[in-house]
Parts: structure tokens; C-alpha cells; sequence
């Protein structure tokens, strides 16, 4: 039988925002479905993303049904004046067997397809969840903002023609823009300051 090729990603610009720390993250444990709450720093650094994206365009907040990216999406929603919408397919990954478990080891094996714990999400599931979830995300008002998780954004990785295997900080507003032809990579920039109330031209750091 010939093999499908995956759905591209929709040429459409997203932001992208994973959530803020959790101790969790502090150990390098996979989290999948389990509700871990933020930590103290995972707090300022969901406020301090909320002050990045102020002012850059923001129309539509998406968001995983996690708390950890519900209360990071509400911080966000609270400085920008807008609703928050529950999007289930953006949840994180279902790390089975190994959710609570250190990461080390195993991830990597995960995301090249040679291994998926019992009880687990695939990486070609999820990227495929994941790319599904962002077309019908960028069908809404421009600009999008996605708050997420960081296998998910993995996958999307992915998706982009980057690297997935790249721990994508906690709470880093992140512009996500098409490339203009066919087999190029994505683009990645990091708002890196709010945007100046005199107009200046948005922060940003590119990867």
C-alpha cells in the first residue's frame, strides 16, 4: 500500500505559547495528561509573556484544556481584554506508562518513531492531532495565539521542517511564520519585550 503523505500546516503566521513551569518541568518529568499545577516561577513567567504579547495583534486565544495552559492562557487573556477558548486537540501528549517518569532516555527514541510507551501517544499521532488542530486554529480572527504544550509544539516542529527535538522554553510568545515556497523551514521568533506604547516595531529574537 503507498504511503499518504502527512497534512501540511495551513501557510497562515500563529503565535505560539507553551505554558509556564511546573515542578515538573523543574525535573525533567513528562507531564502528558496529568494535571500539574504552575509553580511560583512558571506564575511570573506566564505574567511577564502576558506583557509581551500586549500590543502585537492579537484577536483569537486558543487553548489546551490543561490547567497549566489554562491559567498561563488566562494571565494572557486578562492583560489583552480577550476570552479564552477550550480547545481539546491541543492537549499535550499521552505519555502512558511513562507520564511522572524522567524523560531522559526514552524521548528521544519516542520522536523518531522507534518506540511509544504502553498506553502512549505516537509522535506521528500527535503530529498529525497537532497539525490538525492548528489549521482549524488560524481559521479564526488573525491573530491567533495557540497556548500549548511543549510535545505538542515538538510536533509541530516538525510540521515546520525544524528540529523536534528542541526543549522550547516555558512561556516564550513565539511568531510562527510560513515560508514563501514549497520545502523551506518555518520561521521561529521570540517576543522579547512588550511593544513600545509610541509605536516602535515589536521585540523579537529570531530561531
Amino acid at each position: 500500500m503507498e504511503e499518504v503523505a502527512p497534512v501540511p500546516l495551513a501557510r497562515v503566521p500563529f503565535w505560539f505559547l507553551r505554558h509556564g513551569e511546573t515542578d515538573w518541568n523543574a525535573r525533567n518529568l513528562s507531564q502528558g495528561n496529568v494535571e500539574v499545577p504552575l509553580n511560583s516561577e512558571g506564575i511570573e513567567q506566564a505574567k511577564l509573556a502576558a506583557e509581551r504579547l500586549r500590543g502585537r495583534g492579537i484577536a483569537t486565544i486558543l487553548c489546551s484544556p490543561l490547567s497549566r495552559a489554562r491559567d498561563t492562557a488566562a494571565m494572557v487573556a486578562a492583560e489583552l481584554g480577550l476570552p479564552v477558548e477550550i480547545e481539546d486537540s491541543l492537549h499535550e501528549v499521552r505519555f502512558g506508562v511513562k507520564e511522572g517518569q524522567p524523560m531522559e532516555g526514552w524521548f528521544p527514541e519516542w520522536i523518531a518513531g522507534r518506540f511509544t510507551p504502553e498506553g502512549a501517544e505516537s509522535f506521528a499521532a500527535l503530529r498529525e492531532r497537532a497539525v490538525a488542530a492548528i489549521n482549524r486554529a488560524v481559521t479564526k480572527p488573525p491573530a491567533v495565539l495557540v497556548v500549548s504544550h511543549g510535545a505538542f509544539f515538538r510536533s509541530l516542529r516538525s510540521a515546520m521542517g525544524l528540529e523536534p527535538n528542541v526543549r522550547w522554553p516555558n512561556a516564550a510568545p513565539t511568531l510562527c511564520t510560513p515560508p514563501a515556497r514549497d520545502g523551506a523551514a518555518w520561521t521561529l521568533e521570540v517576543a522579547m519585550a512588550p511593544v513600545s506604547m509610541s509605536g516602535a516595531q515589536p521585540s523579537v529574537g529570531r530561531n
